[in-house]
């Protein structure tokens, strides 16, 4: 046992939203969570420290820290301190819970000096969202494309990862983010149910590598489920982009450009109130840092 680990876990886009269909698409970017976890004496106590958000409740990283000692059945036997770093801003549809529950399951392992499969620590992570409600589908496709990169397309009500793909070079991924915030446990699930017939569509370009079709398909469906302007998106794609759509429940949107558009796409992004962050395609799964 090694009493203390670190791990990081990656940020990922919204290809396809899984609330109205329970099944989505989704795939990874270069920001990272950090989670550093420390076994203690004091059994079944968990305290959590979200440091680079410290307001924010750290209900979700405890839970996968519980999750993971029950799991060995050693929480009768440990408590655990858990802080995180990320650079991923929280609920504004950017996967932050996801890169953060699969950064504490992986680290919690690795404290324990033990090992688990990557999609049980995966699963792990996603029952503890749901025990944190942070989550309404258990954000399955979500969790996959942070936990191992590039593309993904899954079934989230079986927990079933249904296709990784490799996304090509050269792109750069652009987010622009309002400075409110959206939590996903209180959207209106009923209201994005209303979409499934379209969200169907989306998911069939996705299941048939059409990410970027997929993306901008979905993110103009859910914009408009959640009463969102679709202009954001619309003033990037018309600006060059590939793609273009509402991330998650929002607010932040994706725009995926190629290298030569990135300029034009920035601009249009940077007419609307908000951040603009810049970032890459992530292809490389979550890690144990050696330290």
């Amino acid at each position: 046992m090694k009493g203390k680990a670190t791990a990081i876990a990656h940020g990922a886009a919204t290809i396809v939203n899984a609330i109205a269909l329970g099944k989505g698409a989704a795939f990874g970017v270069d920001l990272t969570t950090k989670a550093e976890v420390t076994l203690t004496s004091e059994p079944a106590v968990i305290r959590g420290k979200i440091t680079s958000d410290p307001a924010e409740s750290p209900v979700l990283i405890e839970k996968t820290a519980a999750k993971v000692l029950q799991h060995f059945n050693v929480e009768k036997r440990f408590g655990a301190a858990v802080r995180t770093w990320s650079d991923i801003p929280i609920a504004r549809g950017l996967k932050s819970s996801s890169a953060a529950a699969n950064a504490t399951a992986l680290a919690t392992v690795a404290a324990l000096g033990e090992t688990l499969a990557d999609l049980a620590i995966v699963k792990l992570g996603i029952e503890a969202a749901f025990e944190a409600k942070v989550t309404v589908t258990g954000a399955f496709d979500d969790a996959c494309a942070s936990y191992f990169g590039g593309a993904v397309v899954t079934d989230n009500m079986r927990r079933k990862l249904v296709k990784r793909s490799t996304l090509p070079d050269g792109l750069t991924v652009l987010f622009h983010v309002p400075s409110r915030k959206a939590y996903t446990a209180d959207s209106d699930v009923d209201r994005l149910k209303l979409v499934k017939p379209f969200a169907k569509v989306a998911y069939k370009e996705a299941r048939k590598g059409n990410f970027w079709t997929a993306l901008s398909l979905n993110g103009l469906v859910y914009s408009a489920a959640l009463g969102y302007d679709a202009s954001v998106a619309l003033d990037a794609l018309a600006a060059g982009a590939v793609a273009a759509g509402l991330c998650g429940k929002g607010p932040a949107v994706t725009a995926v450009a190629v290298d030569e558009k990135v300029d034009a796409v920035k601009q249009a992004l940077q007419r609307y109130e908000g951040e603009v962050l810049q970032t890459r395609v992530n292809h490389e799964k979550a890690k144990v840092v050696v330290q």
